[in-house]
């Protein structure tokens, strides 16, 4: 931004020929912009949040864009010609909504909130609109950020309380037992799987590795964990760095 400060929310969308983002600046709203020849220009602004916009996650396959805010609200963003419409979304959050990830599958999205819940998001056909289950009184404080395992049930999460934990998502109706679901739809809905407490300060950023195998974390004291087996017997490495703080994991390959 012009004013040297770093966008609250981030997320880009690739197609063919064709590069556009999506980021919050510190705002209440989200802009889009697409990249022509040698410029960026501003394509639409989204704006329906009270407060500033904490999260973006824009699908690559449906095309929607999901919000969330400190109003403890989320949107689902749908483009219809020209517009990008707005669907509200049930979060039963009482505390601001911090962080928010599409399912591998899109037919669904975590939202990590300071309500120290994970609500997990889905299309309900029947009644046309977005309705959330919650994982509760797991965490000891807020859920910093969240990440789907490639099966489309297990969702790790970080939170300020130190700890990483992966849990069972699974939603009758909305998810099917396939192949690569494997054992994990034999955990009920919310049920802890794992919880790791490698990091003695705030843990930030989570990631799965492509194959499911392995599971990264950061922590604030300049530390991120990698864990493989984490559903059997968690066998965990650890990669100090120099810079502090570690906000993020992006991607790694194992």
């Amino acid at each position: 931004m012009d004013d040297g400060s770093i966008p609250s929310g981030l997320d880009f969308h690739v197609g063919h020929l064709l590069t556009v983002i999506a980021f919050c600046p510190n705002t209440t709203e989200v802009h889009i912009y697409k990249f022509f020849t040698d410029k960026w220009e501003k394509l639409h602004v989204l704006a329906k949040h009270d407060q500033i916009v904490s999260g973006i996650d824009w699908s690559r396959s449906s095309n929607k864009i999901v919000t969330v805010s400190h109003d403890r609200n989320s949107y689902v963003w749908t483009q219809e010609g020209q517009d990008w419409v707005p669907t509200l979304v049930i979060l039963k959050l009482n505390r601001a909504a911090l962080c928010v990830h599409w399912s591998p599958k899109e037919n669904k999205f975590a939202v990590g909130s300071g309500a120290k819940s994970v609500s997990i998001c889905y299309y309900e056909q029947e009644n046309n609109w977005w309705i959330s289950k919650v994982i509760r009184k797991k965490h000891e404080s807020s859920v910093t950020s969240v990440a789907w395992h490639p099966n489309n049930i297990h969702l790790a999460t970080t939170s300020t309380d130190g700890k990483c934990r992966v849990f069972s998502t699974i939603i009758k109706g909305v998810d099917t037992r396939g192949p690569q679901a494997g054992a994990s739809v034999d955990w009920k809905f919310g049920e802890q799987i794992a919880q790791l407490d490698l990091s003695p300060t705030w843990a930030f950023g989570v990631r799965w590795s492509p194959s499911g195998k392995t599971l990264a974390y950061a922590g604030h004291s300049s530390m991120i964990y990698f864990v493989d087996d984490v559903e059997g017997s968690p066998a965990a490495q650890n990669l100090a760095l120099r810079d502090l703080p570690l906000r993020d994991v992006d991607s790694f390959c194992f």
